[in-house]
């Protein structure tokens, strides 16, 4: 049931923008918990890269006193990862396309991550 919700959210999160190519709720250990993800990506490699870079960027957060982490945003040629916090036991996953407008996404992830840290 729980899970069911998680992927209502992400479902609406993709709809929002044709920039956004897949997402998913992911729990802090790197376990899939909700996603809507292209067939051909892994989920479990993409919880696992997920946790890594989350608790990556905590520490270094941490380490170069610069407060508390809010997200983690990775550009490559096919485009971007962003990850945030969905409350204190998991972590929202995003991916997007070159081009896609930044700003908007920001937006409609932080509002999604407010409604997954409802549900959980």
């Amino acid at each position: 049931m729980r899970a069911d919700m998680l992927t209502s959210v992400l479902t609406d999160l993709n709809g929002t923008s044709a920039d956004i190519e897949a997402s998913g709720v992911i729990s802090t250990d790197g376990l899939m918990m909700a996603a809507v993800l292209p067939q051909a990506m892994d989920e479990d490699r993409v919880g696992a890269m997920s946790a890594a870079m989350l608790s990556l960027g905590d520490r270094t957060a941490q380490e170069l006193e610069r407060g508390t982490l809010e997200q983690v945003l990775i550009k490559g040629d096919n485009g971007y990862v962003l990850m945030t916090y969905a409350g204190d036991e998991a972590v929202l996953t995003v991916m997007a396309k070159p081009n896609a407008k930044l700003g908007l996404i920001f937006l409609d992830v932080k509002r999604a991550a407010e409604n997954i840290a409802k549900l959980l």
